[in-house]
């Protein structure tokens, strides 16, 4: 590529491309998911794309296969859930409880992600995220 085919670049258009992708994936990953029925039926229905979860007591959560793309999760207690399949793309976690928390096959988490939460050595991270050094 040359400067000027990055300078001509649709960016709009490219970023719609890639996030068609994205979610495809995400598609798939979910529906091999066996979801958990949730005890608490109002938290199934707020369950979804950009949820806001900010300080929520979510701890034993059946989050399997779950859309939380974008969901703001900041300080919220996740101890115990199931995020097993999860997408989770832009989740916020700063200051997020996931102690015991298992989020092994979740989508598109990221190291960034971990970092700003809490948790201990009982989480299940993916093989490609490393347990932060403050837990």
């Amino acid at each position: 590529m040359n400067p000027r085919s990055i300078l001509e670049l649709n960016v709009p258009a490219h970023r719609a491309i890639v996030n068609d992708l994205l979610l495809q994936a995400s598609e798939r990953v979910r529906a091999k998911a066996a979801p958990m029925p949730n005890k608490n039926q109002k938290l199934q229905n707020k369950i979804r794309r950009g949820s806001n979860f900010i300080g929520a007591n979510l701890r034993g959560a059946g989050l399997r296969g779950a859309n939380l793309r974008g969901a703001l999760l900041i300080a919220s207690d996740l101890r115990d859930s199931d995020m097993r399949m999860t997408d989770l793309i832009g989740a916020d976690f700063r200051d997020a409880d996931l102690s015991g928390a298992d989020l092994t096959g979740s989508v598109f988490l990221t190291q960034a992600q971990v970092n700003s939460a809490k948790g201990d050595m009982a989480t299940k991270l993916l093989p490609s995220v490393s347990i932060p050094d403050h837990w």
